[in-house]
């Protein structure tokens, strides 16, 4: 069966003009003619106008439809291109909404407004490349930990191939931060107070960090006895308690066998829950305190979308904290509540 082309134009959705124009063009050429010279077109130039109708509307050109068309490339080759071309401008929109929202939030001028489509336009390499500067920069001074040092560096955002408006607000936050060097110093200060002798140090030795490595198996076993509901008097529970008291007693080096000290480490484990807790409720409104290590790290999370994980992950520890207390002593402070 044969259609006139305003059938055609009816059925495909295009103007009679564009249907005598891709004719014209040699995409797709009427079937025949009446004895008047209009054009006809039968079913399978109607399926083909249809195919050019959606290609176009997709951005692809007369030439890859006609070459579509002909027999010389697939139309899973033409839909990956245009995928990539289509792919490539939505993540440079969302950097575009990125930078905006950042200008309507703040004040800012035209050098803000550079600053901040630099910081959104960061290749991969660029963008760990600064947070690897940053952290050279403040860890100055902690170079007899290198262990506590290398934590500190895997600490870096990995921004995913298709980021939310959040995780680029986060971003170019992060970014901002780690390029200030009045936030540098402040964080260069507060680590080395922290840890760059003392108590503190001795916190982040090397030593320690085995001993913490040491611990995990410990704290997964007591967390999933948490969650499973174990009775923390039940021998399991027992159980637990003694090999966290040797692994305390090997990171102090000291023994804790009287009921006086095991009593006193229970009422440590149970403060830890309440704290962790209340860190936790903190970090979620974005540390407002103005702690720019603590804002780092929750912007950290925020870009790579593992702040509820770990907040989880945090939970569950809490919990445990609690639950071993009441292993240690129960009928004492671990005991209540």
């Amino acid at each position: 069966m044969m259609y006139p082309i305003g059938d055609v134009a009816r059925r495909t959705g295009l103007s009679v003009s564009a249907i005598r124009f891709y004719a014209d063009a040699g995409v797709v050429e009427p079937s025949g003619h009446t004895g008047a010279g209009y054009r006809l077109y039968d079913i399978e130039a109607v399926a083909r106008l249809e195919m050019v109708r959606t290609l176009r509307e997709l951005g692809a050109g007369l030439a890859e439809i006609r070459r579509l068309l002909d027999g010389r490339t697939t139309l899973r080759e033409l839909a990956s291109a245009h995928l990539d071309v289509v792919e490539r401008e939505a993540s440079r929109l969302r950097a575009r909404r990125a930078v905006l929202r950042a200008l309507v939030r703040g004040p800012g001028g035209v050098e803000q407004a550079a600053l901040v489509h630099r910081l959104v336009s960061l290749s991969d390499e660029e963008r760990e490349r600064l947070v690897e500067e940053f952290w050279a920069d403040v860890s100055e001074g902690l170079e007899e930990n290198p262990r506590f040092v290398a934590d500190l560096n895997a600490v870096a955002p990995r921004l995913p191939d298709e980021p939310t408006p959040e995780q680029l607000d986060a971003w170019i936050e992060l970014a901002t931060l780690v390029s200030d060097p009045e936030v540098r110093r402040a964080v260069r200060e507060d680590l080395n107070a922290r840890f760059a002798d003392g108590v503190g140090q001795l916190l982040v030795s090397p030593a320690a960090w085995e001993s913490y490595a040491r611990a995990e198996p410990l704290l997964r076993d007591a967390v999933a006895a948490q969650q499973a509901g174990v009775d923390p008097d039940s021998a399991c529970g027992r159980e637990l308690g003694e090999r966290y008291l040797r692994w305390l007693g090997g990171m102090f080096g000291t023994a804790f066998e009287g009921v006086g000290s095991r009593r006193e480490v229970a009422e440590g484990l149970s403060r830890l829950e309440p704290e962790v807790l209340a860190d936790m409720e903190r970090e979620a409104r974005g540390h407002a305190d103005g702690d720019p290590y603590e804002r780092y790290r929750y912007l950290v999370q925020v870009v790579e979308g593992t702040l509820e994980a770990h907040h989880a992950e945090l939970a569950g520890y809490a919990a445990a904290f609690t639950w071993l207390a009441r292993a240690l002593d129960p009928g004492g402070v671990g005991g209540r509540g």
